[in-house]
């Protein structure tokens, strides 16, 4: 079902970029918008796992310098049938972690020191298997998709935006109202994506469960970092945050932090795998 859903809203991502190019018009300018947001996704696509771990200031461990940790991961990830990732630490007090990479062969899991400091080992091991299924699940090359239509859109409303503000409104090859576009597509199409992302974490609790074979401990862990996310400030940028098992930036959230989330409610995914805990 969750497969079925994200579909349906890459679906809706598509036709929304075609309806926006149809009312804009101009074939030359929607080619020229998807390229140029298809290279800045590529670029962060090919280069994730160094940019991310810099964003993060995290720093990768070894078999000698966090025995423990390092055999988790080689331990579970056997167990979801992918290569080692890289494993590394990031120095920050909210407990969290994230997984990126451009395949399941240059992967990267990171774990935060308020992590490893607030979790039960069996909680560990669930945080961790999570972000194994998001690489198992390839995640980052749909969010790499994703936000290179979402990009072109974005583009694409700029460019109504300046066709209204000289004149160019009127063009025979369009439709609609190039300012009504310019502003509301753009935040449509960041809905619409932040939509996909949240469904990617429902699927990535399912898979992560099944990996580590606890459910509720993952649902332990994902009750004490969302509190803790709200309660602990991260400094991240907000273009790595949506990466990380709960939304890092959650103590700076206000009253339409739900809508414009790309992280489900923690509750929801709670339910969820209690009620994967009940079927087992």
């Amino acid at each position: 079902m969750n497969n079925v859903k994200v579909f349906g809203l890459m679906a809706l991502l598509t036709a929304l970029f075609a309806a926006v190019g149809g009312a804009i018009g101009g074939s030359s300018g929607i080619v020229i918008a998807l390229l140029l947001a298809g290279a800045m996704n590529l670029f962060a696509y090919w280069n994730s796992a160094s940019m991310v771990l810099r964003m993060y200031g995290a720093q990768t461990i070894t078999p000698e310098s966090a025995p423990a940790l390092f055999e988790m991961v080689d331990r579970l990830r056997t167990r979801a049938g992918l290569p080692m990732p890289t494993v590394a630490v990031a120095p920050h007090a909210q407990p969290n972690a994230f997984a990126t990479g451009r395949n399941p062969q240059n992967a990267v899991v990171c774990v935060t020191e308020g992590l490893m400091q607030l979790v039960t080992t069996e909680e560990l091991e669930g945080v961790i298997a999570h972000e194994l299924a998001h690489i198992k699940n390839r995640d980052m090359l749909l969010q790499t998709f994703t936000a290179t239509l979402a990009g072109a859109i974005s583009s694409l409303g700029q460019m109504a935006l300046w066709s209204s503000l000289f004149g160019g409104g009127d063009d025979e090859e369009g439709g609609g109202n190039p300012l009504v576009m310019a502003l509301v597509a753009p935040i449509a199409a960041g809905l619409v994506q932040m939509a996909i992302s949240r469904q990617r974490e429902f699927k990535a609790d399912a898979v992560g469960a099944e990996i580590c074979g606890r459910p509720l401990a993952l649902a332990g862990a994902l009750r004490k970092l969302d509190a803790e996310a709200h309660r602990i400030p991260m400094q991240v940028s907000p273009a790595v945050a949506p990466l990380a098992q709960v939304n890092p930036l959650s103590a700076f959230g206000g009253g339409m932090a739900r809508m414009f989330s790309t992280h489900p409610p923690t509750e929801e995914r709670v339910r969820r795998l209690e009620t994967l805990a009940r079927a087992a």
